[in-house]
């Protein structure tokens, strides 16, 4: 039930998501827009009381709790941005709009790169937030193994993110040399 709910969640981000930019651009009704992307957030509430409840009802913790977690946690950290990334692009493929920027090189990537990993750290620190709380609720440390794991799961995103990060900024990339001539 939890894994149909998360696919069920999935789908309905992105089905919210293109009714909310068709009402923007399409029928150009901004308000009603904003509404639409508004109920993005309760999809992650309904995932978050049936995965509470599925777990006060008995049934043993396993990886679809956990991934229920990160998925909430992802969406709470990231998905205002990913609905902003989306919306720049099909203003600007589909309705004239300025092109998306993202710096490619130097400090202002670096930077970019560090506000990104902050968004995937909070992600995962949300997520292992939820796990716990899993954890207590549960309240059976023997039935809780893979909610554990997948609290090491995040450890390992928070690493990688910084890693990424740190990289671009001791080794930044450089824009390509131009050459001097003439022709």
């Amino acid at each position: 039930m939890i894994v149909t709910l998360i696919v069920i969640c999935e789908v309905g981000f992105w089905v919210l998501l293109a009714a909310g930019l068709a009402l923007r651009y399409w029928a150009r009704m901004p308000r009603a827009s904003v509404a639409v992307l508004l109920c993005e957030p309760l999809l992650e509430v309904v995932l978050f009381v049936a995965t509470a409840i599925d777990l006060r009802g008995g049934a043993e913790p396993d990886w679809k709790h956990g991934l229920a977690a990160v998925y909430i946690g992802y969406s709470v950290a990231l998905g205002h941005y990913t609905i902003k990334w989306v919306d720049v692009r099909v203003a600007h493929r589909f309705f004239g709009g300025p092109p998306p920027h993202t710096p490619k090189y130097g400090t202002a990537r670096a930077l970019h790169e560090w506000k990104l990993a902050a968004r995937w750290v909070l992600a995962a620190v949300i997520a292992m937030g939820l796990l716990q709380g899993a954890i207590w609720y549960v309240g059976e440390a023997g039935r809780t193994g893979s909610l554990e794991e997948w609290q090491q799961k995040m450890l390992f995103v928070i690493g990688i993110n910084v890693v990424i990060a740190g990289s671009y900024t001791l080794f930044p990339k450089k824009p390509p040399l131009t050459s001097g001539r003439s022709a």
